[in-house]
């Protein structure tokens, strides 16, 4: 496979750090973006005691100006895949929910895509060449109680990347969205305690009987599931594979 220069945003833990040690494993080079810049640094330390080559760079996917100077920031270098990652959570009921982070919420994980894919396409337009892959949610599919900023971010997602597809159908160019169920990461692990507090319940039974109850395999889903079908969405036996959702739930929709 060609080397290729890899933007993952919030990459510094959990998903986007595993996804980037898998790719960079295969010798392709890392631009690690994450809001704190000390934790994408630390990231690419990483990365490198590892013989991963990476670059960190601070991103707040929800700010349009940091986006919109993103290209000048990296020439000459030219990001040749997006890896769209970065997400936060926040569990309350709509009564409840503060505007503000609602807000946040749509931008961090809806509006922060777009603009990073409008913001990169000119270069792969021109070299004829581009792999978008949104990492998605088991929640761009179903619901969950007390999730629906998330909720509604993850399904637009999905409407984007088929939008995407039409209008990239002439070049050499995909988005596609990858949906996991839940993934061991911290900010599961904070979904967790937050849940236990709103069904007043022990977290173990927050894993066992909300989280885990509706998938027939009654497991979290391995980062390295999600890596491994990063790489092939890189390949060119996916170059035709387009605008389309790849569910890694267990058999939860199934039903």
């Amino acid at each position: 496979m060609q080397q290729r220069n890899i933007f993952i945003t919030g990459g510094a833990s959990g998903i986007g750090l595993g996804i980037a040690q898998h790719l960079g494993a295969m010798g392709h080079q890392l631009i690690i973006a994450d809001i704190q810049l000390q934790a994408a640094e630390h990231a690419c330390q990483q990365l490198a005691e590892q013989g991963i080559s990476a670059r960190a760079i601070a991103l707040d996917v929800a700010d349009a100006g940091q986006i919109a100077a993103l290209t000048a920031r990296l020439a000459p270098l030219k990001v040749d895949v997006l890896i769209n990652n970065a997400g936060i959570q926040h569990v309350s009921r709509l009564e409840d929910f503060p505007a503000a982070k609602w807000q946040q919420l749509i931008n961090v994980m809806l509006v922060g895509p777009a603009l990073l894919t409008q913001a990169f396409l000119p270069a792969m337009r021109e070299q004829n060449f581009g792999r978008i892959i949104n990492v998605g949610s088991i929640h761009s599919l179903v619901a969950s109680p007390f999730k629906s900023a998330y909720v509604a971010a993850k399904h637009g997602l999905l409407g984007f990347a088929k939008t995407m597809a039409l209008e990239l159908g002439e070049q050499n160019i995909t988005i596609n969205t990858l949906c996991p169920s839940y993934v061991k990461t911290p900010l599961v692990e904070q979904q967790i305690a937050a849940q236990a507090r709103e069904n007043q319940m022990s977290e173990a039974d927050v894993v066992n009987k909300i989280m885990l109850e509706p998938m027939p395999k009654k497991a979290f889903i391995g980062i390295g599931e999600l890596a491994g079908c990063a790489e092939f969405l890189l390949s060119d036996a996916a170059r035709n594979i387009c605008g389309q959702t790849l569910v890694l739930d267990g058999g939860w929709t199934a039903r």
